[in-house]
């Protein structure tokens, strides 16, 4: 478990060269005011860190060949057993055992399940439903938990996306997510947490999750 009253000492966000990662660093800093906000991506700074967020949009194997590139799937995989971390987007998406995105991905593997496309789960029909899935959505609080501390159940956040996660563990599933399917939209699991939304992009409800993460 985690060590209780541990000192935020500084935030990592990780940098594997997918996506603005300045918005989510500016969120942190609003957020956690007078904590230092690291933007990396070596190892020894991302090691160190108290809290680790792991932010990214674009396509999931080339954030997966940047992770290997930069050589930090050990530190990672220490970071994943140690300490509170925040995948976003991307950043929940890798955390799974598999994608079928770009020809078919092995994830980290730490949440089970498999991100398929949307096109996967709801047909081809674009009449109904346009991808990515784009814009403000509801998202149902499946159980009941820290990262949803002063957040009302079915609020409304910002998503932008083409994949989507199925969780196939209920109590790895923390918020569930319409759109032609239901897909999962915050996993987690002990110290580890991952949303499909950008909370940065979300209002003062999004800044209320990354509050909510930093006081974990």
């Amino acid at each position: 478990g985690l060590v209780v009253g541990s000192v935020v000492s500084y935030i990592a966000v990780v940098d594997l060269g997918t996506g603005n990662l300045h918005s989510v660093g500016k969120a942190l800093e609003r957020v956690a005011s007078g904590t230092r906000v690291e933007i990396s991506c070596e190892p020894d700074v991302i090691g160190q860190a108290s809290h680790v967020v792991l932010p990214g949009q674009g396509a999931v194997g080339t954030w997966l060949d940047a992770l290997a590139r930069q050589g930090l799937q050990e530190t990672l995989s220490t970071v994943l057993q140690s300490r509170p971390v925040l995948g976003i987007c991307l950043g929940l998406q890798a955390l799974f055992d598999h994608s079928t995105e770009d020809g078919g991905r092995v994830g980290l593997g730490f949440l089970k399940g498999e991100v398929k496309h949307f096109t996967e789960g709801i047909g081809l029909d674009y009449d109904v439903q346009k991808v990515p899935h784009m814009g403000w959505n509801n998202v149902t609080q499946t159980t009941s938990h820290p990262l949803w501390a002063g957040i009302n159940q079915h609020s409304r956040f910002y998503f932008v996306h083409s994949y989507y996660a199925d969780a196939v563990q209920c109590v790895e599933v923390l918020g569930t997510t319409e759109y032609g399917v239901r897909f999962t939209s915050a996993a987690g699991r002990e110290n580890v947490f991952a949303v499909q939304f950008h909370p940065e992009k979300s209002d003062k409800i999004g800044l209320q999750v990354i509050k909510n993460f930093i006081n974990l």
